[in-house]
C-alpha cells in the first residue's frame, strides 16, 4: 500500500482487528468453572489463572508500548498479534493443569500486550488531532464489543465442542487479525531516531496529572476486570441456589453485561467533554462502587431483580472507560504519548491483575458457597475503584499541562 486509507476506515479496520484479537478473551472467565473442576483448582488459584493473563501484560507493555515512540506502532501489533495466537494454540495443544495453564495464558496477555495500546498508538498517529478523542473512545469501547463476543460465541459452542477447540478457534482469530492490520494498514512514516534514554520517562513519571489517570486506570481495570474473571463463576453459583432460565445462560448474560461496555464507554466520553473530565470521573466512580457493593448482597435474589441489576452495574463501570484513556493523550505532547501510554498500562492493568485475585482469594476466606463470600468478593471490586477515584480526585491538585497538542 503506498497510502493511508480515511480516517473513518482507518478507524473501522483498527475496531475489526482488535475485536478478532479479542476473540480469545473470555476463554479462561467463561471456562473458569469447568477448568476449576478438571483441575480441582481452589478459588484463589481460579483468581490467579484470570490475573495471570494480565500479569503477562504488564511485564511487557512498558516495553513494547514505549517503543512506539521510535518504532512504526503496526510493527508491534502484527508481533503481539502473532504471539497471541501462538499463545491460544499451545493452550488448546498443551494445557494440562494449573502450572501449565498458567504459562500458556500469561503468554496471551503478552500478546495483548504488544497489541492493545500499540493499536491505539498506531491508530492515533494516522489519524488528525480533530478527530483523536473520538477515534479513542470507538477503539476503547471496541475492547467491549470484543470482549462481549468473546463471552457470546463461547457461551454458545462450550456445550457443543471441548474447550481445547474453543482456544484454537480463537487462535485463528488471533492470525487473521495479524493479516488484516499487516494487508489494511500501510507501514507509517519513518520516525526519528530517538534515544532509549530515560529522559521520557522522568517527565512522565513527574507528571502529576498523568499520575492521577494512572491511578484512575488502576482502579477502573481492578473493578472491570476482576467482575469480567469471575462474573459467569457468580452467574453460575446464583443458579444454583435459585435456578431459573436466565441464570441458565450464564454465557449470554455475560455477553450481555460486557456489550454494555460499548455505549457506556462512548457515552462517559461524551459527558466528559461536556461537563468536564474531572467531574465526571469524580461522579461516576463511586457510583459503580456502590453497585458493586448492592450487587454483593444480591445473590440468590430473583432474577428479575439480579439481572437488570448486574446489567446497570455493568454499564456503570465503564462509563470512565474511554475518559480516562482520552484524558491521558489529551495531557500527554506527541512525542511523549508511547512512554505515557506504556505507563498507564503497566499500571492500569497492574489492577487488572489484582483485581481476579482479590475476588478469589475473598471467595476462599468467607466461603465459596455462601453469600458471605460472593458478598466480601464485591467488596474488593468496591476497594479498587474506591482507589481509582481518590487518585483522579488528585488532578485538581496539580497543575494544567503546558504542551500544544
Amino acid at each position: 500500500m503506498t497510502g493511508q486509507p480515511s480516517s473513518a476506515v482507518l478507524v473501522l479496520t483498527f475496531c475489526i482487528a482488535e475485536a478478532l484479537l479479542m476473540a480469545g478473551f473470555a476463554l479462561v472467565p467463561s471456562l473458569l468453572p469447568q477448568l476449576s473442576q478438571r483441575w480441582s483448582l481452589s478459588a484463589t488459584a481460579g483468581g490467579w489463572l484470570g490475573g495471570i493473563f494480565f500479569l503477562g501484560y504488564i511485564l511487557a507493555v512498558p516495553v513494547l508500548v514505549s517503543l512506539t515512540d521510535r518504532i512504526d506502532a503496526r510493527r508491534i501489533y502484527l508481533a503481539g498479534a502473532t504471539v497471541s495466537a501462538l499463545a491460544l494454540a499451545g493452550f488448546a495443544s498443551f494445557a494440562d493443569g494449573l502450572a501449565s495453564g498458567l504459562c500458556w495464558w500469561w503468554l496471551a496477555g503478552l500478546g495483548l500486550a504488544g497489541t492493545y495500546m500499540p493499536g491505539l498508538k498506531a491508530l492515533t498517529d494516522r489519524l488528525p488531532v480533530a478527530v483523536q478523542a473520538r477515534g479513542t473512545a470507538f477503539y476503547t469501547a471496541t475492547f467491549g464489543v470484543g470482549a462481549g463476543l468473546s463471552y457470546l460465541w463461547i457461551g454458545l459452542l462450550q456445550e457443543r465442542l471441548p474447550w481445547p477447540g474453543l482456544f484454537a478457534i480463537a487462535a485463528v482469530c488471533a492470525a487473521l487479525s495479524m493479516l488484516l492490520v499487516w494487508c489494511g494498514i500501510a507501514p507509517g512514516k519513518p520516525l526519528a531516531a530517538m534515544p532509549v534514554g530515560h529522559s521520557h520517562w522522568r517527565s512522565v513519571l513527574g507528571d502529576r496529572r498523568i499520575l492521577a489517570f494512572c491511578g484512575g486506570y488502576f482502579g477502573h481495570n481492578w473493578e472491570l476486570f476482576g467482575f469480567r474473571a469471575w462474573l459467569v463463576a457468580y452467574l453460575t453459583w446464583t443458579h444454583a441456589r435459585t435456578p431459573d432460565s436466565w441464570t441458565a445462560m450464564p454465557g449470554l448474560i455475560a455477553a450481555l453485561a460486557t456489550f454494555l461496555a460499548v455505549p457506556a464507554s462512548i457515552l462517559g466520553n461524551e459527558g466528559a467533554q461536556r461537563w468536564g473530565r474531572a467531574r465526571w470521573l469524580q461522579t461516576v466512580m463511586p457510583l459503580s462502587g456502590v453497585l458493586a457493593i448492592v450487587v454483593g448482597f444480591s445473590g440468590g435474589q430473583s432474577s428479575r431483580l439480579l439481572l437488570p441489576l448486574l446489567l446497570v452495574y455493568a454499564a456503570s463501570m465503564n462509563l470512565d472507560s474511554a475518559a480516562l484513556t482520552a484524558g491521558l493523550l489529551t495531557e500527554t505532547s506527541p512525542e511523549k504519548r508511547g512512554t505515557a501510554l506504556a505507563l498507564y498500562s503497566s499500571i492500569g492493568f497492574a489492577g487488572a491483575c489484582i483485581g481476579p485475585i482479590a475476588f478469589g482469594v475473598a471467595l476462599d476466606a468467607f466461603g465459596r458457597s455462601l453469600q458471605a463470600g460472593w458478598t466480601a468478593a464485591f467488596l474488593t471490586l468496591a476497594c479498587g475503584v474506591g482507589f481509582g477515584r481518590w487518585a483522579i480526585g488528585r488532578i485538581g491538585a496539580a497543575p494544567p499541562p503546558t504542551h500544544v497538542s
